[in-house]
């Protein structure tokens, strides 16, 4: 299953859910959990949607750069409104989106490889690329827990 080690790690960090580095994130640990299911859910959902038919390769220097370094630099993007944390976290809610995300994770292997869904810096991306895309983005999240817990 795609994605499985990234989600056994965000599993393992959610005993330091409150934690907190001002030197590495203004935002908690929980926080990171939380914006990486939102992110991971959200886009399954709109992979889900999507209508293969309209796909279009198109070159995009952005992506073209973030992917051959398979690192998202720190404080460079600005997540959407939709896959920002509550102000208020609960753990229980974490716990929550990791069985969501299970679950769509394994209705990905029903999908079109040209299932797709626009990202705001990287453009469209199809099943292969939206994969890649899952894995830094989540990598980019534990990296941060990782640094906090430093």
């Amino acid at each position: 299953m795609i994605l499985q080690k990234e989600l056994k790690q965000l599993e393992d960090y959610i005993h330091s859910f409150e934690k907190i580095k001002l030197s590495v994130s203004s935002k908690s640990i929980g926080w990171h959990l939380d914006h990486s299911l939102k992110v991971i859910n959200s886009v399954i959902n709109a992979l889900k949607k999507s209508n293969p038919k309209d796909y279009t390769w198109r070159f995009n220097l952005t992506r073209t750069f973030v992917y051959t370094l398979n690192y998202f630099p720190r404080g460079k993007g600005k997540a959407p409104k939709r896959v920002l944390p509550p102000e208020t976290l609960e753990k229980e809610d974490i716990y929550e989106q990791i069985v969501h995300v299970k679950l769509n994770l394994e209705s990905l292997r029903s999908l079109p490889k040209n299932s797709n869904f626009e990202h705001p810096y990287f453009g469209m991306l199809n099943l292969a690329q939206t994969f890649k895309f899952l894995r830094l983005h989540t990598n980019h999240h534990l990296k941060i827990c990782k640094d906090i817990l430093a």
